[in-house]
């Protein structure tokens, strides 16, 4: 009977060893399993934000101007807009330092300064080019297209004669600094009308970009280098720093945007040479921009715990670099992105920048007060969590003072009441025992620190 006993009892051995890896490799991978719902998230909001944004440019109310006030003019421009079904927003302007002024605004993206003696094929051409090249307007900026008249004459020189070999050539007048991409689109809307002249179209660059930056989307790049630099603190601050106290934290925020500010600064300047001038004024955007989303982010860590990460990137990545408009401009993206755009802190970092550096300070105001705004609105939400981690502090106190009372109660219920000598005595250890229970809150809340610390930053 002994050996038929020995199998059972070593199998039963053998599965009191083989329960507890069980029990422990099933924690492990729910806790794997938990952490991978951060990194899914984050793809699919990724995609749905960048292919949301980018995938198919296309000009809504795109605004350009033809310059001219005689009746060609007029009518190319009533004709661009009639096939453009809502692509373009053409006008009529009266010269070319009107136009001029408008781009350096940032009024018009592109400007057609027709020859002077087109007026003869204006009326009879409209049609069909202008429709084709407003056809291929609405198709976005993978589709060349244009607009169609046989001849335009410029209003200020007035009505000419008959074409000849003498006359100008068309010219379209863009501002590069303000979006290449935009600039592009007109310049492919304007080039069949060129070519209903018979001449070459002139592209004219009123504000071009720095040398170094051809493309003027070095500032974009510049935004995305901040924006990481900043949401990635507030993982640090929020987890590593996370036993210190609030306003302690608020303060190395802000000094850690000073820093990571000025490392922008010296790309945009020195490194890179994306900025020629101007670089005090764009490091104090930069240091605003940044500010703002580490106080923002170090108030929201509070609420958020370890989806901080998550959030973060929600606010300052996927809605932030896909309507900052420095790929596209809000007119080449749908109505979503170009609503983000008049409010969101990195539309106000980019296109305050283009202004300071390209624009002489044009629209600079408004940009600034988009920055100072969810600078205001990171200081509320650090004052928010305050109030909310004081209300924790508080009732852990309680909870610990509540524990100590009901183990001394425990205690006195089970234990016989002792001689008064003796009675001194436990009196003296169960004081002694609220410091071990405090100790023993201390520990597990530096447990869960060091365990909410390793989720946020390993994401």
């Amino acid at each position: 009977m002994s050996t038929d006993r020995r199998p059972g009892h070593r199998s039963d051995h053998q599965r009191g060893h083989r329960s507890p890896a069980r029990s422990s490799r099933s924690v492990g991978l729910r806790h794997v399993l938990t952490h991978l719902i951060t990194p899914l998230l984050m793809c699919i909001g990724m995609g749905l934000a960048y292919l949301g944004a980018f995938a198919n440019p296309a000009p809504h109310h795109l605004p350009v101007a033809v310059v001219g006030s005689g009746r060609s003019a007029q009518l190319l421009a009533q004709s661009i807009n009639d096939k453009a079904d809502g692509a373009l927003e053409v006008r009529t302007v009266g010269d070319r330092s009107a136009a001029v002024d408008l781009l350096k605004h940032q009024e018009i993206f592109g400007a057609y300064v027709g020859n002077a003696h087109g007026e003869k094929g204006a009326s009879g051409g409209a049609g069909t080019a202008a429709g084709s090249g407003a056809q291929g307007a609405t198709r976005g900026v993978r589709t060349p297209g244009g607009a169609d008249s046989a001849g335009a004459s410029r209003g200020r020189h007035g009505v000419g004669g008959t074409a000849g070999p003498t006359r100008p050539a068309p010219e379209l007048l863009v501002a590069t600094a303000g979006s290449d991409t935009s600039a592009t689109v007109v310049q492919k809307v304007f080039t069949p009308i060129a070519a209903q002249q018979g001449a070459p179209l002139k592209v004219t660059d009123v504000v071009p970009t720095a040398e170094d930056d051809p493309t003027g989307q070095g500032i974009f790049f510049l935004l995305v280098a901040i924006s990481i630099g900043s949401y990635a603190s507030v993982a640090v601050i929020g987890g590593a720093g996370a036993v210190l106290p609030l306003r302690l934290r608020a303060v190395l925020a802000l000094g850690t945007s000073l820093v990571v500010g000025l490392i922008g600064t010296a790309f945009a300047g020195p490194v890179f040479h994306l900025v020629d001038h101007g670089l005090a004024g764009l490091a104090g955007m930069a240091w605003l921009y940044s500010a703002g989303i580490l106080l923002i982010g170090t108030g929201l860590h509070t609420f958020l715990r370890r989806w901080t990460t998550l959030g973060v990137m929600v606010l300052f990545v996927m809605l932030n670099f896909t309507s900052s408009g420095g790929i596209f401009r809000p007119e080449m993206q749908n109505g979503f992105f170009a609503a983000l755009h008049s409010f969101w802190n990195g539309a106000g970092f980019v296109e305050g920048t283009r202004s300071h550096v390209y624009f002489d300070g044009f629209g600079l105001s408004g940009h600034l007060w988009t920055l100072v705004w969810w600078l205001v609105a990171g200081l509320v939400t650090v004052g928010a969590a305050a109030l909310v981690e004081r209300r924790r502090r508080t009732a852990e106190a309680e909870a610990v003072a509540n524990a100590a009372a009901v183990a001394a109660a425990a205690v006195r219920a089970t234990v016989p009441e002792p001689a008064p000598a003796a009675s001194a005595e436990r009196g003296g250890g169960a004081a002694g025992a609220r410091p071990d229970d405090r100790r023993a809150a201390v520990a597990a809340a530096e447990r869960g620190v060091e365990e909410e610390m390793e989720e946020v930053v390993g994401v």
